[in-house]
């Protein structure tokens, strides 16, 4: 299926092929220099974004209305499901058709799978998916991929032919699951998926990968020299388990250090992570020693979020072509070190 933009939702990675992948990235291309704060657009004046996140978010929530703002338009946030009429029994469909009337366009996370497609049936405003529960989380599969193709650019290399290992809660872990069906859309991609096998990547996302061609190498650890171009690092969704004693077998079991950094991979491989990264002593992800390190891309994403779901707004609200004709200057930037 191709993406339609215009007016529709965005809930799923499946509606999005090579194409439609390449038209988002060259509309968040096109929004750097807002991003930068270089200039802006009030492309979206008066226009009001639904921020609805039913699940604890920091990133997500904030970089969707980061965006929006950057854009012109205004956000109305609810956070929490004890702050909503959920709470008191009130179906998605009913909250759907109620908030939808005061915005243009909703981004919603919610802790169930399949619960944003079944809110956007009510809705009559484009939803966007930021989250739904263990299932997918397209805008940040999507971002993913573009700092994937920028790293490689960087590196002289393309996504078709890319090896990315991919490490950590691979079942629960709803990015690993939506960025590999984008993946899966190249050519020649060779997927190290490492993890316990009580938490290995699903059958259903391993079928889509194998129908494409690509090569898939399973293994429960880190083993030898590694030659991928990416190293994808996930935390343990302990929110998904039953309990937290079954979490917590399993935590710290992937850590990524320098000297494991050295050990496993190029000089040159990419460490990506969704984010938050787990920094506690007894999970501790990516280690500090790695912070300074020029090949630790976790921030060039979230920054790269901004820009893309910048994008998403723009297509989605039919006003991508128009940007430059509400073009103003960033005065608070441009006289910050003038004096009043």
């Amino acid at each position: 299926m191709t993406a339609q933009f215009t007016g529709h939702h965005i809930l799923s990675v499946n509606q999005f092929n090579r194409d439609a992948i390449e038209e988002v990235f060259a509309v968040a291309n096109q929004m750097q220099p807002y991003a930068l704060r270089q200039k802006r657009t009030e492309v979206l004046r008066g226009a009001i974004l639904g921020n609805l996140f039913f699940e604890p978010s920091t990133r997500t929530r904030v970089s969707f209305g980061t965006a929006f703002n950057l854009l012109g338009g205004e956000v109305r946030e609810t956070t929490g499901m004890s702050n909503s009429a959920l709470a008191k029994g009130e179906s998605l469909y009913d909250t759907a058709r109620v908030l939808s009337g005061y915005s243009d366009i909703v981004a919603m996370r919610h802790p169930d799978a399949g619960s944003v497609a079944e809110f956007a049936s009510g809705s009559r405003v484009p939803v966007i998916n930021g989250g739904d529960g263990a299932n997918e989380h397209p805008t940040q599969a999507l971002l993913d991929l573009f700092t994937i193709e920028k790293e490689c650019l960087a590196h002289g290399q393309a996504i078709d032919g890319l090896h990315i290992a991919m490490i950590g809660d691979l079942k629960y872990g709803r990015t690993v699951h939506s960025l590999a069906k984008l993946l899966s859309l190249y050519n020649n991609i060779h997927f190290t998926l490492v993890a316990p096998t009580a938490l290995a990547m699903p059958q259903a996302i391993l079928d889509v990968i194998a129908s494409a061609g690509h090569k898939i190498t399973i293994t429960e650890q880190l083993e030898g020299s590694l030659d991928a171009d990416i190293c994808y690092q996930t935390r343990v969704q302990e929110e998904r388990f039953a309990n937290q004693d079954e979490a917590d077998k399993y935590r710290g079991k992937f850590r990524l250090d320098q000297q494991i950094y050295t050990k496993h991979f190029q000089s040159k491989t990419v460490i990506m992570h969704p984010l938050p990264r787990d920094s506690r002593a007894e999970a501790n992800e990516l280690d500090n020693d790695l912070n300074s390190h020029p090949n630790l891309a976790i921030f060039r994403q979230t920054d790269n979020g901004v820009l893309v779901r910048m994008a998403l707004f723009a297509l989605t609200l039919g006003v991508s072509n128009i940007l430059h004709k509400h073009e103003q200057p960033v005065l608070w930037h441009t006289n910050k070190n003038i004096e009043e």
